[in-house]
């Protein structure tokens, strides 16, 4: 696992706009982009528990993305329990789902 997910790890969940500061959104930030494309499954299971309350001025959806780079997306595991984050990567993964269903029908 790369270390810039060993330290979002440390850094836990990601604020909710109002109690974020602006050195931990930095941060938050420095790291998520640190983070080049794929993911592992394993990394993307780690940043998977990292969704907050919100989408933290954006970094949840950067998040969400590195998620879903793995090449084994999608996780069922990372799919379970309630949460905004997880609602949306669930619609995604059906709406893909679809997608592709359609596509080899043609």
């Amino acid at each position: 696992m790369r270390d810039q997910v060993r330290d979002l790890e440390k850094l836990g969940p990601l604020p909710s706009e109002p109690a974020a500061s602006v050195e931990l959104l930095k941060a938050y930030e420095i790291l998520l982009h640190g983070i080049s494309k794929p993911t592992t499954d394993e990394e993307a299971r780690a940043l998977a528990a990292l969704f907050g309350t919100d989408d933290c001025f954006g970094l949840a959806w950067t998040l969400l993305h590195l998620v879903e780079s793995a090449p084994g997306w999608p996780l069922l595991d990372c799919l379970t329990g309630s949460g905004e984050w997880t609602e949306t990567l669930r619609g995604r993964r059906d709406v893909a789902g679809s997608s592709h269903r359609i596509a080899h029908r043609k």
